[in-house]
């Protein structure tokens, strides 16, 4: 057999492969062109082995490697065209142009003039996304967070008691800690009396 007909057939191959990566619009037809176009390679390789007659068979040794990495190629890519059809719900190329998240509201348009509070006139795609900033406070110096209540804080912790024994001190009652521990609410030390 001449190296004519399959250099004809794996060319056809190629450029049915280029035509689906520069014309199609939906991705899995662009990863089934780019395996075409893998295929015509490998075609290539393995009748250019033969023709040459290479006693080590470079040809369809790297011909192995081509299909592992298309395999993978294959694996990689629907596993990309999956997760973009749980986020955007489609796999039209022409919709996945925008690297942005898209979002269930549309961006509004600020109007023009002063800035709202807290936002950067260099970061106009933050006051769209619907943030603010921290709201000023007028009159205070510092103001509490919102979430927090007025007053004295969170609640205290518990004097130790008076009746306990310090080390050296008087009474010899050692082990009289009776507080609850806060894993579990169990007595940690029971408290001896003396007799």
């Amino acid at each position: 057999m001449h190296v004519v007909y399959p250099a004809i057939v794996s060319a056809l191959l190629f450029s049915i492969g280029v035509y689906g990566v520069l014309a199609r619009r939906n991705t899995i037809l662009v990863l089934m062109s780019v395996e075409l176009m893998l295929n015509a390679v490998n075609l290539n390789l393995v009748a250019f082995d033969v023709w040459l007659r290479d006693r080590l068979h470079g040809g369809q040794v790297l011909t192995l490697f081509v299909i592992v990495i298309a395999a993978a190629e294959v694996g990689l890519g629907l596993a990309i065209v999956l997760a973009l059809y749980r986020n955007r719900q489609t796999v039209d190329l022409d919709r996945l142009r925008a690297l942005a998240e898209p979002s269930s509201v549309t961006p509004a348009t600020p109007a023009p003039g002063p800035a709202a509070p807290g936002v950067s006139p260099s970061a106009p795609g933050i006051a769209s996304a619907g943030y603010e900033g921290p709201a000023p406070t007028p009159g205070a110096a510092s103001a509490p967070d919102a979430g927090s209540a007025p007053g004295p804080g969170p609640a205290a912790a518990p004097e130790p008691d008076d009746q306990r024994t310090r080390a050296g001190g008087e009474g010899g009652m050692a082990d009289d800690a009776a507080a609850p521990s806060a894993a579990g609410g169990e007595r940690t030390t029971r408290r001896r009396e003396e007799s």
